[in-house]
């Protein structure tokens, strides 16, 4: 992508269409749809937590009464909008070999909204952060997953086939779900009021993944052990995204406003400010156990059921971090813990059966009326 300085917003759009092209997803669907920055209400007009709760939430970056938070709340749109573009690299390659028209559709949506959430986050870095906003909005369009340049590494990883597409998206954007959550409670207006569509949208692509991995457990083509490899790939990425554990960052997100708890509304305690990552990590991991739980239910009795990995494998962020912890939680020898990881986590072989399984046989993956 060429060096430009960007002046203006319709500056930015003119390389958000380059990065299109050169990515490889300027299919009709997506290049025609109509993108642009949605608003909605937030709960409360008034900061909810932290040191400045009970005052009017900030309109404008100058309003903030802190450089530092100026600087955080950069870094907090900046993440969140790289992981977006991150998603629609990431997943660029599954056109070619859509089971359905349907899941094309679904593929067509999911994409098209991802690149519309990143697109909200530069429309704000944009108007609200002046150059710094400018210099990062087009540094968004410049980074490559593919190329691993992307700022977290899950999103530099593959997703090489449609059993890697829906555990991602049941997974990996449900993190995405508290992300954003979190920073509809924010104390800058203009960020928690881009949250509320956001959401909505969102919700369609965590649907899209739970609904493929029952369908596919469902017509039981692909075997499950494949499919647990997946989950185990996916949950332990998705565990990572929510940061390092005793968190000082997290802890001043807080204090100052920015992001606040998944369960800000209904929750009855204090935040512990040393374990924010921790609070909201375990209730995300709550969540997968009930989903794997309503998978399971497409499981014919007699067979053995899918699971969630235990909260220390295959960790690279956090107390756990690069530790030989097993899919139960026990620790292994180094030697040990290698095999173990080839048996627990999708190999070659394994992504080629999938893509042959893919590529020959039709009833691979079920119609979403025969779920539960």
């Amino acid at each position: 992508m060429p060096a430009t300085r960007l002046a203006t917003f319709d500056d930015w759009v003119d390389l958000f269409r380059v990065w299109q092209r050169d990515i490889g997803v300027a299919y009709p669907e997506i290049v025609n749809y109509q993108f642009e920055a949605k608003f909605g209400p937030t709960r409360s007009n008034e900061i909810e937590f932290g040191a400045y709760k009970g005052r009017p939430k900030w309109e404008k970056i100058i309003q903030l009464p802190d450089q530092r938070m100026r600087d955080a709340l950069l870094n907090l749109i900046v993440y969140q909008g790289d992981t977006e573009f991150a998603s629609v690299e990431q997943q660029r390659s599954l056109f070619e070999n859509a089971p359905s028209e349907h899941d094309r559709q679904s593929l067509c949506r999911v994409v098209t909204e991802e690149m519309r959430h990143g697109w909200q986050m530069c429309h704000l870095l944009v108007n609200h952060f002046g150059y710094s906003g400018r210099v990062e909005a087009q540094k968004m369009l410049e980074r490559r997953a593919f190329d691993q340049k992307r700022l977290l590494g899950a999103f530099n990883q593959e997703v090489k086939n449609w059993l890697d597409f829906f555990t991602y998206t049941d997974f990996v954007d449900r993190d995405g779900k508290y992300q954003l959550t979190m920073l509809s409670y924010s104390g800058f207006a203009p960020l928690a009021q881009s949250m509320i569509p956001m959401l909505k949208e969102e919700s369609f692509h965590l649907g899209t993944g739970q609904d493929g991995v029952k369908r596919i457990v469902k017509a039981g083509v692909v075997p499950l052990p494949i499919v647990q490899k997946y989950i185990n790939k996916w949950i332990p990425v998705s565990l990572d995204l929510f940061g390092v554990d005793h968190s000082s960052s997290a802890h001043w997100f807080y204090v100052w406003g920015l992001k606040g708890r998944f369960d800000e509304p209904t929750a009855n305690q204090e935040a512990d400010l040393a374990r924010m990552n921790e609070h909201n990590r375990e209730l995300y991991r709550q969540e997968c156990v009930k989903l794997i739980e309503m998978i399971n239910r497409n499981i014919p009795e007699g067979q053995p059921k899918l699971y969630v990995p235990d909260i220390k494998f295959s960790r690279h962020i956090g107390e756990y971090a690069d530790q030989s912890y097993s899919v139960t939680g026990e620790l292994l020898s180094e030697r040990e813990h290698a095999e173990h990881l080839r048996g627990m986590l999708p190999q070659e072989e394994d992504v080629k059966l999938v893509n042959e399984i893919q590529a020959s046989e039709p009833m691979w993956i079920a119609s979403k009326g025969s779920i539960q």
